[in-house]
Formats: C-alpha cells, sequence, structure tokens
C-alpha cells in the first residue's frame, strides 16, 4: 500500500491522514458500544482478537484505566516473535481510549492512539483508531510494514468474538 493511499478491505478502512503524521483506521462492528469497549479493554478478550491469525497474543501487563499501562508479547509456535508496550493515558467508558504505543525493537518509534467508539444505534459501533507518529517518513513506514494485515485479520476475530 502506497502512503498516500487509502485502502478498504472486508470493511475496514486504512489512511493516510492527508498532511499529517498519522494512520486512521475505522471500521464498524455488530455489537453494542459497551461490548466492543470491553473487548478493547479486557485483557482476556484482547489476547483473543488483537492482531493477525498466525500468532498468539500473550498478555503480559495490562491495567486499562488513564495512567494505567500496558505490555504484550506475539507468539508463533512457542517462539517469541516481538513485544510491545506502552501506557494509557486516558479511559473514558465507552467512548474513548488514548494511548501510547511503542514496539520494543524500535523504542524511539513511539505513537500515540486514540480510539473512538461511536454508537450508530441498533447493537452497531463504529471505532476510529488514529495513530499519530513524529514524522511523515514513520507514517509511510507504518503504512508500508504490512501492518493491515494484522489489523483486518484482528478485527475479523473481533467480529467472530462479538457474534
Amino acid at each position: 500500500m502506497g502512503a498516500h493511499e487509502t485502502t478498504t478491505t472486508r470493511g475496514t478502512t486504512i489512511e493516510a491522514v492527508d498532511g499529517l503524521p498519522a494512520v486512521r483506521i475505522v471500521r464498524e462492528f455488530a455489537a453494542a458500544r459497551q461490548r466492543v469497549f470491553a473487548a478493547w479493554t479486557d485483557p482476556d478478550l484482547v489476547a483473543r482478537w488483537l492482531g493477525p491469525r498466525e500468532l498468539e497474543l500473550r498478555i503480559d501487563g495490562w491495567d486499562p484505566r488513564t495512567g494505567g499501562h500496558w505490555r504484550y508479547s506475539n507468539w508463533r509456535g512457542g517462539e517469541h516473535v516481538a513485544s510491545f508496550y506502552g501506557s494509557f493515558h486516558e479511559v473514558r467508558p465507552p467512548e474513548r481510549i488514548v494511548q501510547t504505543f511503542t514496539w520494543t525493537d524500535l523504542p524511539d518509534g513511539v505513537s500515540l492512539e486514540t480510539a473512538v467508539f461511536d454508537d450508530l444505534g441498533e447493537s452497531r459501533t463504529r471505532v476510529t483508531v488514529t495513530s499519530l507518529v513524529d514524522t511523515l517518513e514513520a507514517r509511510d513506514a507504518m503504512l508500508g510494514s504490512g501492518m493491515e494485515v494484522g489489523v483486518r485479520e484482528g478485527y475479523e476475530k473481533l467480529d467472530a468474538l462479538l457474534r
């Protein structure tokens, strides 16, 4: 995917925010906002849906409150693949989560992520996640990293979990 393109796959839109070092991901879910928000904050649920199908996600720490922190790792066939960590800057159920996101292999590459949960009525929720990084080059690298596979597959797993 090119840096300035928008891609929509199976209802998930991933796009560069024009002129800003940010990526926006938008997806609707067939579930009430409270349930979708819970899937974002309950560590047992997060471990079941976040990331690509081929990886196991292990929660190493999860404190989803304003001022809390999180840490998780990805595993494939019993072998460690990657680890990530961050802080919850704001958790406002069931409306909004603001957190940092850092890949341990790139500790200077911290992003600030804001997830907004919009109640669309009739047990439908739209989630908009905006990830802000420090440069346009970092944004373009994020878009070129293949991250859309993990986002799309994770959201498909979340669809199944919410059923």
